[in-house]
């Protein structure tokens, strides 16, 4: 009884789109904020690339008219006023787009995981946040460890990229020290690009990976017990994805346990390869008894069990499709049927040298 309990308490079972659609309304949604830095990242450098050089031009241009004029500069209030204006309308248009390219990244890189969510459930007041166990569970748990690790093997692995970039370029580095403005602007950008293109490509691949990670956790978070489907069934008026989940989960059940009994079968009678009947009889019953029957695949699985567990497996055209179509699982068979399954019977025990 308790085994059975326990059956109904596992969540092995796939979520259905009512669970999935609950999660969603309370904000419990797959996603990786690797993958979110990652498309930062990426676009950041292809917004350095391209606007780089544009961007710092519209901005070195007013600081340098403003330093090469500081000594005509006027100090009452209204020239600074003017003048703090002058330099944010330079920086916004310096920094304006990219910025915006950036927040454009961040909501479409979230929207790629997952569809647009608004939830007030994190900002409910709980228990659990505020209790000295939770709070503990969260700085030591498993996640915490996890994200720890994560950490250090993302800083070691991005370190080692970086070093491997560098180290062939070490001379350049070193001759960059002796180099004017105008030629050490272009070196020690090309040399930020190549670093920038090596991480953006390491970063990829474990952000694809964490993601991977991420929705296999959330989608076993969202896994449901016999018992929460039954309890789904009854609340939705018969649903009838819930009713067709569970006659699918009774379904697997009863498979399994009707390839359990094929190692106890005394024979399996074949077609030889559509059908398959597992039938068991021992002295004093009243007759033998279907433990296993099946077409196709499972009719394979039956005799690939059969064949493991040395049961013997006999080819019957006739009886087999006879006993398919009208015996039942852990039913005796039909009395019409007794002489061939006798006669059967009696071959494989003869076989087995129980029959002199």
């Amino acid at each position: 009884m308790a085994e059975g309990d326990d059956d109904k308490d596992q969540k092995t079972h796939d979520p259905t789109q009512k669970k999935l659609d609950d999660a969603l309304k309370k904000g419990d949604v797959a996603k990786s904020q690797d993958l979110v830095a990652w498309f930062l990242l990426f676009i950041s450098t292809l917004v350095i690339a391209t606007m780089g050089a544009s961007s710092a031009g519209s901005l070195a241009v007013p600081m340098k008219n403003l330093l090469a004029n500081a000594d005509l500069l006027q100090v009452d209030r209204s020239a600074l006023m003017q003048l703090l204006i002058s330099i944010i309308i330079a920086i916004v248009v310096a920094v304006g787009l990219p910025m915006l390219a950036l927040f454009l990244t961040g909501v479409g890189a979230n929207l790629m995981q997952h569809r647009l969510v608004f939830s007030t459930e994190s900002l409910k007041p709980k228990m659990s946040k505020i209790s000295p166990l939770a709070g503990f569970k969260r700085i030591f748990g498993l996640d915490a460890i996890v994200n720890f690790a994560k950490g250090v093997a993302k800083i070691s692995i991005v370190g080692t990229v970086i070093f491997v970039v560098l180290w062939p370029q070490r001379s350049s580095v070193d001759a960059m020290v002796r180099m004017d403005v105008e030629m050490l602007l272009p070196h020690t950008f090309a040399l930020v690009m190549n670093v920038l293109m090596a991480v953006v490509a390491i970063l990829a691949i474990i952000a694809i990976a964490d993601y991977v990670y991420q929705y296999q956790r959330w989608y076993t978070r969202q896994k449901m017990s016999i018992q929460e489907l039954k309890e789904e069934f009854k609340q939705s008026d018969g649903n009838p994805e819930i009713k067709a989940k569970i006659k699918q989960i009774r379904r697997e059940r009863s498979r399994k346990r009707m390839m359990a009994n094929v190692p106890n079968a005394t024979v399996v009678v074949t077609n030889p390869t559509h059908f398959a009947v597992a039938l068991k009889y021992e002295p004093g019953m009243a007759a033998p008894v279907c433990v296993a029957k099946g077409m196709d695949l499972v009719a394979l699985k039956i005799r690939e069990i059969a064949t493991a567990n040395d049961v013997p497996i006999v080819e019957n055209v006739p009886l087999a499709r006879a006993l398919h179509a009208s015996v039942e699982i852990d039913q005796p068979i039909e009395e019409e049927h007794y002489r061939a399954v006798a006669e059967v019977i009696g071959y494989v025990m003869r076989l087995k040298g129980t029959l002199r």
